[in-house]
């Protein structure tokens, strides 16, 4: 957020009254609609052992995602998302060799995600099934999908928020590199906050 805008929020958030930007936890009040992924507020991390000591997490970059929403027919929802695999931040300068050795991300340069069913749960929470395609290998995959809020955006509007979390292992879709010191095991998490359309 540029500086304007920093000044215009405050000055908006010290005018309005206390819990004008009140958000609800309650599914229930998330309205029907076409949601676009809000790319500043979100995040798609992934967790691998290494060298069979600790955990490492590294994150890529950049993100396309949305869904489409009906309050009568929850199980209904259709959701879909797109990662630059190109976009892969292990936070050093051999981030881009990483990606083109670990997922081939020159010649596969996005993987991809499209709902083929929705599970609603209780309490916000649910699991969402469909097809994940990395490195051109195409596997069905079930993501833990815990529902965070809905409320009005800083400007107006509904904005709405999701963590998503699913293992693969990586063996599956071709990725064999250094498997003897990075894990084949992946815990993959989203965080991920929408605007409605």
């Amino acid at each position: 957020m540029g500086r304007g805008l920093t000044v215009i929020a405050a000055v908006l958030t010290l005018s309005l009254p206390a819990g004008a930007w009140a958000a609800s936890q309650n599914v229930a009040d998330l309205p029907a609609g076409t949601y676009a992924l809000d790319k500043k507020h979100a995040s798609v991390t992934a967790r691998v052992t290494h060298l069979g000591v600790s955990f490492y997490t590294l994150r890529f970059d950049t993100l396309e995602a949305g869904f489409t929403y009906d309050p009568a027919h929850p199980e209904a929802a259709q959701a879909r998302a797109t990662v630059a695999t190109t976009s892969l931040d292990v936070g050093a300068d051999y981030s881009r060799r990483f990606a083109d050795q670990f997922l081939d991300a020159t010649k596969f340069p996005n993987a991809t995600f499209v709902s083929t069913g929705i599970q609603p749960g209780v309490g916000g929470k649910g699991t969402m099934t469909g097809d994940l395609t990395l490195r051109g290998v195409t596997k069905p995959v079930t993501f833990d999908v815990t529902f965070d809020g809905v409320g009005k955006g800083l400007f107006g509007g509904t904005i709405t928020g999701f963590t998503a979390v699913t293992k693969i292992k990586r063996s599956d879709f071709g990725s064999g590199f250094l498997q003897n010191l990075v894990g084949d095991e992946v815990t993959i998490q989203i965080e991920a906050e929408f605007n409605r359309k």
